[in-house]
Order: C-alpha cells, then structure tokens, then sequence
C-alpha cells in the first residue's frame, strides 16, 4: 500500500517577507533572492495587506503534493499495532526515513479508543525535544489509523536490558542514571508545555517503561509513545480483557485507577531506573492483580541491598522517586533532574551522550542486527 496525506493544505506562507529577509541576508542566489523586492516596496504591500482589525491580510499556498510512505520492514510489534521502518516520499526525489505506527484494526473500531487517540496526537505532535521521538503526521490507511515518526537508528531500552541479561551483566550505575536522567529531561519539557492562552495542555506518559524508552547509536535517549496509555485507557483487547498497559511501571494512583498527573510518570521513571541497577522489576509478577496489589502494598526495597554499587545519595533519590505518598515524592520532574545531574557530575565530569553511544555499539546489537527484514518493501494507500 501507499500512503497519501495532504498535512499541510491552505498553509500560510509568508512569501513576500521570506523574499525580503532573504535579500537582507545576502542569499541572492535562492529563488525568493531573485524577486528583489526593495524594502520600501515590500513595507508598502505590508501595510496595504492589513486587515481592518489591524490583523495582516497573508496569502495562503495549496499543497497538492500528498506524501507518500513505503514500508521497508516490520520493527516490532504489540497488541495495538506494528511499527515499521519506512521511506516518505515528496517531490523531486525527495526522501527521508521515518517510522509508521499501524493500529490494528480491532483496536481502531472502538471509537472511545479512537476520539482519545486522535486527541492525544493532536497534542503530542507539539512535542518537539532532543529527548521525544517526534510526531510527524497523523492520517488513516485502509481505515486504520497511522502515526508517522521520527526514526531512531538504535534500541529501545528493552532490547539492551535483555542482552545484559543473557550475558549476565548489569549497566554501570553511571549510565543507568545518565539514561534516567534523559527521561526526566524530556518529561520536565513535556509536563510544562502550555497552550496559546498559557494554560497548560496537561501531558502526561502514564507508560514510563523500558520498551517506550530509545537509546540511539549516537547515544541520544528518546521517550516514545506519548499518549497511547491514555488512548488505550480502559480498552478491551481481542479476547475482552482489559488493557491495562504495563502494569509493573504503573504510579500507586494509577494502579487504583485515579486521575493521575506528572508525578505519576515520575514513579515509573524511578520503577525503571531500580530496574537498570539490580536487573529485575521490583513489582513484577506473573498474577497481573499480584502486581497490582505490590504495587499498593509491598513494602519497596532498598536498592542497595541488590546492586551494592548504589550509594546513599542515589538510594534517597530512588526512594523520593517511588514514594507512595504524593507530597512526599518529587513535585515535578525538573525536581528529579537536577538531583540526577548532580549525581553524576558531581566530581566535575561524567557519562556524556558519547558515552553512552560508544556502550551501545560495544555491548547491545541494534535494531540493524537483531531486528530481520521482513522481505520487500510494501506499499501503503491511504483514502
């Protein structure tokens, strides 16, 4: 199937001021360059244009051109849908890679799945941070609905947890908490994102974990999947069970199926950070409810009888984090940041982006070697 979209029809172009900052800056050589338009041609137009409320009076631009998407290979796959390498297409040969989230279609016919979802990728497409994967374009193929976005060269933190595991090795604290600390930078910038009037749009992950957490070959951390959880919020899967995302990261108030806030995402960061250090999830159990009730009840350990390697001031970090008690945990994630940081740079130097990207390439195959193709490029039609 192919793909088709038009994203971006009567989009403003502000062709006379982009022609005129070009001439200012020298850029003769470009094609709005060569409209020379004189200053005081273009201030005449301008004020011409304004409307009568004072308001500028902008010609629009059709895009006719759609854009166009061929899937390369299947990346992963849930029970929400599949993610899939692939090529958008524009004009002229233009390319680039990027990654398609298809939702099964079981999943799309439930239409309080499909009002949340569209809402949240409303949202989340105004996230635009080195540490989000971001959102390119939302649209529908085969009447199934698709997110196109930002393609990461490397491995979720699933993946390089499970190759430790086979070989019986543990991350160095250092860029377990250099990793955490890169999700709690993207959550800071995403939990005070606010709209036009101010108001904040109140965003929230509420699925901080290990698979929605890329680490790129260039050692770049991403968190993935923004607003799923919420779409997926009391949705039943195919055999009429409840989705309750991955239960073991779940915040106490998520668990008891309260309104949760950014703190909430501040509890899971803490869950996956515990689980970086000792190499298992604290709450997990095969008894979905048993994990549940761990969560509300168990008593939570100190990570320092499992991994003695962590320090006082990393453990006090991790027990603020995972408080069960809200005032008693971080107020936001900025918070977590700063205590993070000051843990690993506090001898003047410490894990770097470079670090981690060098750590990667020696010890977690990539998505290259340990994903296969799928065999052909497929090509998707939307309506």
């Amino acid at each position: 199937m192919t793909i088709y979209a038009h994203p971006c029809r009567n989009t403003r172009v502000f062709l006379e001021f982009f022609a005129f900052t070009t001439i200012v800056q020298g850029q003769t050589d470009s094609p709005a360059g060569k409209m020379h338009i004189p200053l005081e041609i273009f201030l005449k137009r301008a004020k011409n244009d304004l409307m009568e409320d004072g308001t500028a009076s902008i010609s629009t631009m059709d895009l006719e051109q759609p854009t166009r998407y061929s899937l390369v290979r299947q990346l992963g796959e849930g029970g929400m849908g599949e993610v899939y390498e692939a090529i958008q297409h524009g004009a002229d040969g233009f390319v680039k890679r990027v990654a398609i989230k298809l939702i099964r279609n079981w999943v799309a016919e439930k239409p309080e799945f499909l009002q949340n979802f569209v809402g949240e990728a409303k949202l989340v497409a105004q996230l635009v941070h080195t540490n989000i994967v971001q959102t390119y374009q939302f649209g529908h193929s085969n009447g199934s609905p698709f997110i196109a976005m930002e393609y990461i060269q490397g491995t979720d933190l699933l993946q390089m947890l499970h190759v430790h595991a086979a070989r019986e090795l543990r991350l160095p604290v250092e860029l377990a908490v250099f990793i955490a600390s890169r999700v709690c930078r993207g959550l800071a910038y995403a939990h005070t994102r606010i709209d036009a009037n101010g108001e904040s749009l109140g965003i929230v992950h509420r699925d901080i974990s290990p698979p929605n957490i890329m680490i790129s070959c260039e050692g770049d951390v991403k968190i993935t999947d923004f607003g799923m959880a919420k779409a997926l919020n009391l949705m039943l899967d195919g055999e009429g069970e409840i989705v309750m995302g991955k239960a073991c990261y779940m915040s106490p108030e998520q668990a008891r199926g309260e309104r949760t806030d950014g703190r909430s995402d501040l509890f899971s960061a803490g869950v996956v950070l515990s689980e970086m250090l000792i190499g298992a999830n604290i709450f997990a159990a095969q008894d979905p409810s048993e994990v549940i009730q761990r969560i509300l009840d168990m008593e939570i350990p100190d990570v320092r009888d499992l991994c003695p390697e962590v320090g006082e001031d990393l453990s006090r970090i991790l027990k603020r984090a995972m408080a069960r008690d809200l005032s008693q945990r971080y107020g936001n994630a900025g918070e977590i940041l700063v205590d993070l940081e000051r843990f690993i740079y506090s001898a003047g130097y410490g894990p770097t982006s470079e670090t981690l990207a060098e750590y990667v390439r020696d010890y977690v195959k990539t998505e290259q070697a340990s994903i296969s193709p799928t065999g052909g490029t497929a090509l998707l039609k939307s309506k």
